[in-house]
């Protein structure tokens, strides 16, 4: 029991590690978490519901997780051919068209929440 609980730690001290590295590394997440917080600014002002605020916190983590795979994604492939690949640029772009469509259906949500308040 007690060396699974050290290996959890260990989990979230490298995945706390994972965010920080990505939240101040990759102009993707910067953007992304930058969007977020103006999102979450709106929220405020905008009093949403308790459901509203959950709906728009799992849009903003979607985006956010999306874009961190995809991220990681890229790396790896750069590293496995640092050369052009149209085998690698294939991959590269189905991971940004994943971050795409989390974004697109996002915005959908955004629409809906945020329309009847603005309008």
């Amino acid at each position: 029991m007690k060396n699974f609980i050290i290996g959890r730690v260990k989990s979230i001290k490298y995945a706390t590690k994972g965010m920080f590295l990505l939240a101040t590394t990759e102009h993707s997440v910067m953007a992304q978490l930058f969007t977020g917080i103006l999102i979450t600014c709106a929220g405020f002002y905008y009093n949403l519901s308790p459901i509203e605020w959950a709906i728009q916190c799992l849009c903003i983590g979607l985006i956010v997780t999306a874009e961190g795979l995809n991220t990681g994604i890229e790396a790896i492939c750069d590293y496995i051919q640092p050369n052009f690949d149209p085998k690698i640029g294939f991959i590269k772009d189905i991971a940004a068209g994943a971050v795409c469509f989390a974004a697109f259906f996002s915005l959908i949500v955004g629409i809906i929440i945020y329309y009847p308040k603005i309008f």
